[in-house]
């Protein structure tokens, strides 16, 4: 199992093949090495990896995928679209014990951790909003709705409650939050405007950071407690998740305000945005280089988690971005 101090000096590599070209990845003295037409065009250490995303085609070799195995490496694969279609990861699947714990979880036990889940990442929401100045939602103070919300989730007896209180939160945060960037509403994967594309792009990041570190310690994935049993749906991942979107949104404001985003950079067709390529990888570095600001969070944050199940007691770990 991987520890702290290892964690501080793993990174993501990130190789979009819209950008380089046609190349291939394969391994050599423990470097992971990229190849254009015949000549190395760069390498890294294979202990200094978490996680390397390929968006397009690339050849990958056999000892690479051994290689990457054997040293806790996910690879992610990605259409020229951003969508993942494949993971080859390296996880403590022999976990058993781990595991066990994880279906025995009670149902008051599940909505407890819900719970946590769903108010910390309220109260990132709420922090986003206090760091650009919003004192109100609707027509109460942000303390005064953080009580509130505080309440509901109190009084919450499943996970559909939990759902709708933080579906409610949500919508009044996108709203607030990002007023001031001609948002229309939140419509995941449904390309009705560029800052949807980004947030999906962002959040689709986040998510599979989240996966490769879940799979580490020998989590199943697909088990949730907040986002339940659903065919081919990784809930856990979703789960835990949830807190650090804040990190993706905040991400998406700044390139607003910081003069990154242009409209030029997505073309429409038939209804829908879609990024250009040529582009992908600026928007790309953007969101993977915030990912990899609060990644020790992230990894204290499932740990938590992981004590919490083998031990049967503690409490999940507070994220609070900064």
């Amino acid at each position: 199992m991987i520890t702290a101090p290892d964690f501080r000096q793993k990174q993501i590599l990130f190789l979009n093949t819209y950008t380089l070209g046609r190349c291939n990845l394969s391994f050599r003295n423990e470097n992971i090495v990229i190849t254009l037409h015949g000549r190395i065009h760069d390498k890294m250490p294979i202990r200094h990896l978490l996680a390397v995303f390929i968006i397009g085609e690339m050849t990958l070799t056999s000892q690479l995928i051994r290689k990457c195995m054997k040293n806790g490496v996910s690879l992610f694969l990605l259409t020229r679209t951003n969508e993942t279609y494949a993971t080859i990861g390296a996880y403590a699947e022999g976990n058993y014990l781990l595991r066990q714990k994880q279906y025995a979880l009670s149902e008051e036990r599940m909505l407890e951790i819900a719970r946590a889940i769903v108010l910390h990442k309220t109260i990132n929401q709420l922090a986003l909003l206090r760091s650009i100045g919003v004192n109100t939602i609707g027509i109460r103070s942000r303390s005064a709705y953080k009580k509130e919300v505080k309440e509901k989730l109190a009084k919450a007896t499943d996970a559909a409650t939990l759902r709708g209180i933080e579906g409610s939160v949500s919508r009044d945060f996108f709203t607030a939050y990002f007023s001031q960037i001609e948002w229309y509403k939140r419509v995941p994967r449904g390309k009705v405007d560029p800052n949807n594309v980004l947030l999906d792009m962002g959040y689709t990041y986040l998510f599979n950071f989240v996966d490769s570190l879940l799979r580490v310690y020998g989590f199943d994935t697909y088990k949730g407690m907040y986002h339940r049993l659903f065919f081919q749906r990784k809930s856990l991942s979703s789960d835990v998740m949830e807190p650090f979107r804040c990190i993706i949104d905040r991400a998406l404001y700044k390139t607003h305000t910081l003069g990154q985003f242009r409209a030029a950079d997505f073309r429409r067709a038939k209804g829908k945005y879609y990024l250009d390529y040529q582009h992908s990888h600026k928007y790309a570095k953007i969101f993977l280089t915030e990912i990899m600001r609060y990644k020790e969070d992230m990894y204290k944050y499932v740990r938590s988690l992981y004590y919490m199940i083998i031990n049967d007691e503690g409490e999940l770990e507070q994220f609070t971005i900064r």
